[in-house]
Order: structure tokens, then sequence, then C-alpha cells
């Protein structure tokens, strides 16, 4: 099972991620989580302490490893065939709560230099963890739609769409949408979240229908989420108190029911 998780930027994408790679390794699943997104915060999400997740060096800023993968003897040349099955192993975070968590990091373009090495590098590791390892993954993408104009999503099973009941996030799920049906994406659903009441959720499925996106679930606005955000706490903790990590389990419930 391969999930993707998107959206506008503040919707909710990495609490999502987070509990449902949570919710998957409660079923018994191994679970890798990556961090797609440019300012990555998964980490405290799933646990890992901030002085251990400030250490983290994602993949795109890791000269030695691009290095190890795409060097050749020739200046300005480098390898566009290279093996990417060691990484994981290698960079990736165990989280106390059982999975592993990998984060990818963004290529920055302006002043850095030659950024060909690490897209080819992100871009052949995001084939190899979806298509090739057999464990589930669950993808934080980076907000908004630029992910899908660069294909790094392409091969998952599932795009799920986080939206809130604002005008400006339901449009930028409109737009993900679509790109993910042009990409070949076959699931590409709604997840409302930090609906407040009726009149919301219904705004949100009223969208979701006009628009023909399947919804796959309403997540309730949550103070216990708020406080954990607040403290810099994981929200994990308030698994068993929490009516909106409740609501994404049963969410995850949902995909295994329809083997996505």
């Amino acid at each position: 099972m391969k999930i993707a998780v998107s959206g506008k930027g503040g919707v909710g994408k990495t609490l999502v991620a987070g509990v449902l790679a949570d919710f998957f390794v409660k079923k018994r699943f191994k679970v890798l989580a990556i961090d797609a997104d440019p300012s990555p915060n998964l980490a405290l999400t799933l646990g890992i302490p901030l002085d251990e997740a400030n250490k983290i060096v994602p993949v795109s800023e890791n000269t030695q490893l691009l290095k190890s993968k795409t060097r050749t003897n020739f200046e300005g040349i480098y390898r566009l065939s290279f093996t990417v099955d060691d990484i994981v192993e290698k960079f990736g975070v165990k989280s106390p709560y059982g999975m592993n968590l990998l984060i990818m990091g963004t290529v920055r373009s302006a002043g850095g230099g030659c950024t060909c090495p690490a897209n080819a590098v992100i871009r052949e590791l995001l084939r190899h963890l979806i298509v090739e390892r057999n464990e589930v993954v669950v993808m934080d993408m980076e907000a908004g739609v630029e992910h899908m104009g660069r294909g790094t999503a392409k091969h998952v099973g599932a795009m799920l769409i986080v939206a809130d009941p604002s005008l400006k996030s339901l449009e930028t799920a409109k737009k993900i949408c679509k790109l993910a049906v042009e990409a070949g994406i076959k699931n590409a659903v709604i997840v409302g979240n930090k609906v407040r009441n009726s009149n919301e959720g219904e705004l949100i499925q009223r969208f979701a229908a006009e628009n023909k996106i399947p919804m796959l679930g309403l997540i309730p606005y949550d103070e216990t989420i708020l406080k954990a955000d607040r403290e810099g706490e994981t929200l994990l903790k308030y698994a068993e108190d929490s009516k909106g990590i409740v609501t994404i389990q049963e969410i995850g419930e949902n995909l295994l029911k329809h083997k996505i």
C-alpha cells in the first residue's frame, strides 16, 4: 500500500500522514514514512525528539550521498543510473512508535549550484520506494501542486487530498485532483479536516460531489491536536483521547478495506 498525502499548506497533511503511519504499524505492517515537504516536521509528529530531528540531514542536502550515487570521473557529468536500495537502511530514522522515517528535503534552485544530481537521486529513490519495496509507504507531500508537476507521486496507489472548509483549500484540492488523474493516479480522494460543525462538513461534501471527487472522511476540529502542536508533543500520545485521530484511524480502516 502506497499513500501520498497532499493539500494546501496548513490543512493538516502531516497530521493525517503521521496518524496513518502509526495506524498501519499497529496493524502489524512494516511502515516507511516519507517527509517530502520542503519544511519537514513529520519527525516530531512521529515522536522523534526535537534535538534528534534537527540532526537529520535530508537526502537532497546529503552531499556525500549524492556524490556517491552520481559522481563520475568527468567534471559536470553525472551518472543517471545508480542503485538506491541502501538509502533507507543507511539514512532512515526509527521512530519510537515503530515506523522508519526518511526525510527527502527539497531541491533549492536559487544560488544552490547544479541541482541535477539531487533531482536524479530523489526521483529514482521515490520510484524505488513506491514501486519496488513491499512495506506500507506513507508520504507527506509538499504543499500545493508543485510535486505533481515533477511527478514525485506518480506511482502511488492513493492520493489523499486534505482540505479544510475554506475556498482556497478546496480550490487547491481540485487542482491537485485534476493533476493526479492526469498523472494516472487511480484513487484521488478528498479528506476533510478541521470541521467544526455540520455546515462545514456539508460544504466539503458538496464541493467533492460537484467536482466528482470521492470523499474518504471528515476529521473534526480537535483542541487536543492543537494543544499537542502548541506544546511540541507528538499527536500520537493522544490517540485514545482525540476524536480527530480516531477519525483518521477509521480512514485507515477504509483504505485497508478497499485494498488501495
